[in-house]
């Protein structure tokens, strides 16, 4: 027999989750920002280097250097082609990640509204228990003056 959880434990446990899926945004936003600030200092490395050797060029090179440099800069694109992929990958995640987040806060949310409907509810069937006492006692008043005008 399944028992119903009240809702004050489903609002907690949605608050957990919440809580959760903003620790694991903020964990893949940092993710995404250290592989995309590594990409940049990788191209703006490659940039500076590429500076050089066309500097060095200008004054005349040997081709060996020339060579180690073309093929230093080969390595260094093919570290930039794999940073690209990874921050790519970060960014994904950091997608899902938010939309994660998102829908637990609407969950969040949803329960948050169904309490307040329930506690609206609740307190209106309280004012009318209150009406109906008050009512009570009135009518009870009213009968009991009528059948006893002495008093």
């Amino acid at each position: 027999m399944t028992r119903k959880l009240p809702l004050g434990m489903l609002i907690d446990l949605a608050h957990t989750q919440t809580d959760d899926a903003a620790r694991r945004l903020g964990a893949l936003q940092n993710a995404h920002l250290d592989a995309r600030q590594k990409l940049e200092l990788l191209l703006q490395y490659r940039q500076d280097y590429h500076d050089q050797l066309d500097a060095l060029m200008r004054d005349g090179l040997a081709s060996s250097q020339w060579r180690n440099y073309r093929n230093f800069l080969g390595t260094l694109d093919g570290a930039i082609e794999q940073q690209r992929a990874i921050a790519t990958q970060t960014e994904n995640r950091l997608d899902h990640g938010r939309t994660d987040w998102q829908q637990q806060k609407r969950r969040l949310s949803s329960f948050d509204t169904l309490a307040e409907r329930v506690r609206m509810q609740e307190m209106m069937a309280e004012a009318k228990r209150e009406q109906r006492d008050s009512d009570e006692r009135a009518a009870r008043k009213f009968f009991d003056r009528a059948s006893h005008p002495t008093l």
